[in-house]
């Protein structure tokens, strides 16, 4: 069954440099790319190569211009229709700057193509996520949004660049740094430390020492849903390295959605990338998304809690989940709880945490229950609906 090594990144030039550097290193492997130029007028131009020659080079035309159409129709196909007819080559899916790998990884598990699973043809051996050392710190701090850049994917896609150039470090199993530091040995050891910090799971290496290996674990959960199903959020290193701060902050007691509405501003503006759940009090059945990047912030449903449903219905959960909810039980409050991970640069990770701390119920509301906790206002209302996916403010 043929490997495939999934390529993000934000800067083409260096996905591109590395996809050569693979060609290359195995003329036999097969690179699979598509420009989504023109996505939103329902055409993607699909390119298919080895290191020697084209074997496709064509015009695809989709019935609607988005990209999850793209990956379900044509993107997967392709992978398999290269399978069958090069079973004995490994592939290398090089995907558009502004494609979240997590969205593939997610579409490979549910779409079928003539009646099977993707995974029934082809492997997913790694995603990895080429950075581009020149200007990662331009692109993760940016507060464009994609359609600024016109790299949004549809009209209604909202996204922001350093929320994208997050999620795609995050998600990998496999960092490639790319290039040099603009500003010398510290702005590298810099970038180095902000990257371990971002996807401490990950494997991180330079370009010149990258060889795919099989990293990729097919349950690895969404990024904002880590915590939940039991895999770390981030670490809590508050000493600075290079100037780089990481803060894990944790707690069994729910936020004030007022007091945590009024302190967003203080908790997002000096952090590079937030993001883990959390708990409302008025609020108690649903776990919370929270996602920020450079001044950005989304919010959003991840869900119910274990405990706000019937324990029949805890078997729809998935064994991580169950098991993660398992080991931190509440015999009041059940798995509810708050898990949020923060890195910035030069950031006061005690002052940080005072912050989010003031934003928590205290003794007496804690006191005074959930009924209580039902009649405060809600900042939120209206965009934490179960179900839905997070709403950027």
């Amino acid at each position: 069954m043929p490997a495939v090594t999934v390529l993000s990144g934000f800067s083409p030039a260096a996905t591109h440099a590395v996809a050569r550097t693979l060609l290359a290193d195995d003329p036999r492997r097969i690179l699979i790319r598509h420009d989504l130029t023109g996505v939103r007028d329902g055409v993607v131009h699909r390119i298919v190569r080895t290191a020697r020659e084209v074997l496709e080079d064509e015009q695809v035309t989709l019935v609607h211009g988005c990209v999850s159409c793209t990956l379900r129709e044509d993107v997967l196909p392709t992978l398999v229709r290269m399978a069958r007819a090069h079973p004995d080559r490994d592939q290398v899916l090089l995907l558009p700057e502004a494609v979240e790998p997590e969205a593939v990884a997610a579409a490979a598990r549910w779409c079928l193509v003539d009646g099977a699973l993707v995974t029934d043809h082809v492997r997913f051996d790694s995603h990895t996520t080429v950075v581009d050392a020149g200007r990662l710190l331009d692109d993760i701090t940016s507060t464009d949004s994609l359609s600024d850049r016109a790299l949004h994917a549809a009209d209604d896609d909202h996204r922001a660049v350093a929320d994208v150039v997050a999620r795609q470090i995050e998600y990998a199993d496999t960092v490639v740094m790319w290039g040099e530091a603009p500003d010398g040995a510290f702005d590298g050891a810099r970038l180095a430390v902000l990257l371990q910090r971002l996807a401490p799971w990950a494997t991180h290496v330079p370009a010149a020492g990258f060889r795919p290996e099989a990293r990729h674990r097919p349950d690895t959960p969404g990024v904002l849903a880590r915590g939940l199903e039991g895999y770390p959020v981030g670490v809590h290193e508050p000493v600075a390295d290079c100037g780089v701060v990481s803060v894990l902050f944790r707690a069994r007691r729910p936020f004030h959605a007022e007091r945590l509405n009024d302190a967003l501003g203080a908790i997002v503006s000096p952090t590079l990338r937030g993001r883990g759940h959390l708990w409302l009090a008025n609020r108690p059945d649903t776990a919370i998304a929270w996602d920020s990047a450079a001044g950005g912030l989304s919010m959003g449903s991840l869900g119910r809690w274990l405990a706000a449903q019937p324990e029949e219905r805890w078997e729809e959960a998935s064994e991580g989940r169950r098991l993660a909810a398992a080991v931190e039980w509440d015999p009041y409050y059940g798995d509810r709880g708050n898990q949020l991970a923060f890195v910035g640069l030069g950031l006061d990770a005690a002052e940080l945490h005072r912050r989010l701390a003031a934003c928590l119920v205290t003794d007496d509301e804690l006191a005074a229950g959930e009924d209580t906790w039902m009649t405060w206002a809600d900042p939120f209302a209206g965009c934490l609906r179960v179900g839905e996916n997070p709403v950027r403010d």
